[in-house]
């Protein structure tokens, strides 16, 4: 694994730890970030310091990019100083950010015609899967250059599928973020629920979370709402921007979506609120505030 040479794009709360695991495994990794200071100790760690996506890429034989929106892959990717400019016939681009399956196809198809190969691997588990490496990564893309990244991929996640063609690891994203979007409106209700009839969060927790009710958010995001630590795992900003990706996918597949709907008018509320940079486990302050006495 580690004769290839990589680059590393976007060292944010989850991307600085999936790069350190692929540092740890003795990885030629050189990074870029549009702010340096947020990757100081994955530089004292040994990676190399680029310029930009364009100079990563130039140095690299497989790039990875973990940025924030959709706009932010374009330019990163496809930009002028983005990493197809420079990226050398036989690498590859690998996407890691949620964002546009339609977005993710292009990519593909811009790659193809420099001889580049371009998966899209968006990732679920939070900040703690990433520190963990124990991230689910669903993967689109052809299954060759599947196959030539998944041991880059066994480094930062457990569990790991190639879910078809240019654009399928996205839609998979976005299946697993209308999913989360319900259960966190349940979990934040049951809890608040549980608060008002004067029981020890916590302990509901224990009890209902090895049962039926159990989850991974009522039993990870659970406790730090128990215990007040609305510190992001997970931004409410970038779910927000998720859940408008999924509502777009469903209109122009003709699908009703009545539940994802209500829980991203719940994160709007959030974001009016001035959360967009805590947790999405934060939304508990909005419920808070909406059964709040006048």
């Amino acid at each position: 694994m580690t004769e290839k040479r990589l680059g590393w794009i976007g060292t944010g709360v989850m991307g600085r730890s999936m790069c350190l695991h692929l540092l740890d495994k003795g990885c030629q990794v050189s990074v870029y970030n549009r702010s340096r200071e947020k990757a100081r100790d994955l530089l004292e760690k040994g990676a190399a310091w680029r310029e930009s996506p364009a100079e990563v890429a130039a140095r690299s034989d497989i790039v990875f990019t973990m940025v924030g929106y959709p706009a932010d892959v374009e330019e990163v990717v496809l930009g002028r100083k983005g990493v197809l400019s420079t990226l050398k016939p036989g690498a590859m681009v690998v996407e890691m950010t949620t964002s546009e399956p339609a977005l993710a196809k292009r990519i593909y198809e811009r790659a193809k015609e420099k001889s580049v190969s371009a998966l899209d691997a968006p990732v679920s588990g939070g900040d703690v899967g990433a520190r963990e490496a124990r991230l689910a990564i669903m993967v689109g893309g052809d299954r060759e250059s599947f196959e030539a990244a998944l041991p880059y991929f066994q480094a930062l996640g457990q569990n790991i599928a190639y879910m078809g063609g240019p654009g399928a690891g996205q839609h998979t994203k976005m299946a697993n973020q209308i999913h989360i979007a319900t259960t966190m409106v349940g979990v934040i209700e049951c809890l608040l629920y549980a608060h008002r009839a004067g029981l020890d969060m916590l302990q509901v927790i224990e009890v209902i979370g090895k049962g039926a009710a159990g989850s991974w958010s009522l039993n990870n995001y659970g406790p730090r709402i128990a215990r007040g630590n609305f510190d992001p795992g997970f931004f409410i900003k970038h779910f927000v921007k998720d859940m408008g990706i999924a509502l777009d996918e469903a209109r122009r597949m003709k699908l009703s979506l009545p539940g994802l709907a209500l829980a991203n008018q719940f994160y709007l509320a959030a974001v009016a609120m001035g959360l967009e940079n805590m947790g999405t486990h934060s939304l508990y302050k909005v419920f808070e505030r909406m059964n709040s006495p006048a």
